[in-house]
């Protein structure tokens, strides 16, 4: 008897998901922050560098330049600046040569002779880089200038064998990392307060009242005007024209604390994983929902049929389908909520899973109950 099961029943609401995340969260006030969380300073950020390259020294787990044939045509350059000449139409059969990507991120204030850390990652059919070592590649930026060489021996942390057709593999061994792998060639130019020391400090999170609160904040300080709001991002420091002076005011501002507004209410739904996440400012207003679930049952037994005795029948197996669908009461129920606590114990009544919920949740917010703003992912 073979029986396929299909149920959709309800079950308790965000028993793990939510309310052991989110409820301890609840009850605790928004607390003053310190200026650098909440902001950056306009300029002062990473730039990312990428380079293409080679890795030699492989164990037979190259490239397969016959599939990959820019490996072998980068190969044949690289040789070619080296004072070696490829006879044109070579079919080399390279096994421990992989082309790879590096990829880094250069830091502000970077100066020339300062170490990077690198990532390498095979763009060909590789089965591995362990072992290899990365050739000397140029790293480059938006501009197209090259800001950085990478060069050194890479370290993966997977690792995989094979013997008699079967293999086994832990973690991925296509791509490794090299610590110190990139030396800063050339730094990018940066002048803070150029314009008669005026700096700007840029929210992370738009808004209009922490901006109010960071400029309040700042010139109490400070004793005097020292910053102006330009928008709900922007704030505009009048800073010392001194560099020495401006970094020690840079400092100061960063170590200010501040308590920011508190976040809109928003509830974020994954339709691809039927995780739901509510932050602590959302609220129901009063609403009645009918929530019903449906559990379809599918029963197959197969049967023999065999033919009389000496007959010119044949045994055959039949199946009879038995097909079940209950439906169980749906009741309205009241929901209401004031806090993020109110709103949980209202959905958990109607006993919805998370996929249950995204519907249940649109409804509500098309109905105006929902006093949040609903984003699904």
């Amino acid at each position: 008897m073979k029986t396929f099961t299909a149920r959709l029943r309800g079950s308790r609401l965000l028993q793990a998901l939510v309310l052991t995340v989110l409820i301890g969260m609840v009850t605790s006030p928004v607390h003053a922050e310190r200026l650098r969380e909440l902001a950056d300073f306009a300029g002062v950020r990473d730039n990312a560098l990428v380079g293409y390259g080679l890795v030699v020294g492989l164990d037979g787990t190259g490239d397969q330049t016959m599939q990959a044939p820019f490996t072998g045509q980068s190969l044949t350059n690289m040789l070619s600046q080296l004072g070696i000449t490829v006879p044109p139409g070579t079919n080399m059969q390279l096994r421990n040569v992989a082309a790879v990507m590096v990829t880094a991120d250069l830091p502000p204030f970077s100066q020339p002779g300062q170490r990077l850390d690198v990532n390498v990652s095979s763009v060909g059919n590789a089965r591995s880089l362990r072992g290899g070592t990365l050739l000397m590649t140029p790293l480059k930026g938006a501009d197209g200038d090259t800001y950085a060489i990478a060069q050194g021996n890479l370290l993966v942390s997977g690792a995989g064998a094979e013997a008699g057709g079967s293999s086994v593999q832990i973690n991925q061994q296509a791509g490794g990392r090299i610590a110190g792998g990139a030396m800063v060639e050339r730094e990018v130019p940066l002048q803070l307060g150029a314009n008669g020391g005026v700096l700007d400090l840029q929210l992370k999170e738009s808004d209009f009242g922490t901006a109010r609160q960071v400029v309040e904040a700042i010139n109490n300080d400070f004793g005097w005007p020292v910053a102006a709001a330009q928008d709900g991002r922007t704030i505009r420091l009048q800073g010392p024209a001194d560099p020495n002076d401006r970094v020690n005011f840079m400092a100061r501002v960063e170590n200010l604390r501040v308590t920011p507004n508190e976040a809109p209410a928003k509830v974020v739904v994954n339709s691809r994983t039927g995780s739901v996440v509510l932050n602590s400012s959302v609220t129901l207003r009063r609403a009645a929902v009918a929530h019903g679930n449906l559990s379809i049952t599918i029963d197959t037994q197969f049967q023999v049929s065999q033919p009389a005795p000496f007959g010119e029948g044949e045994t055959v197996v039949v199946p009879d389908t038995d097909i079940e669908v209950e439906q169980q009461e749906a009741s309205l129920m009241m929901v209401e909520g004031a806090d993020l606590v109110d709103v949980v114990n209202a959905l958990n009544a109607l006993g919805a899973t998370p996929n249950d919920l995204m519907a249940i949740l649109e409804a509500l917010k098309a109905s105006g109950s929902l006093r949040a703003e609903l984003e699904i992912l």
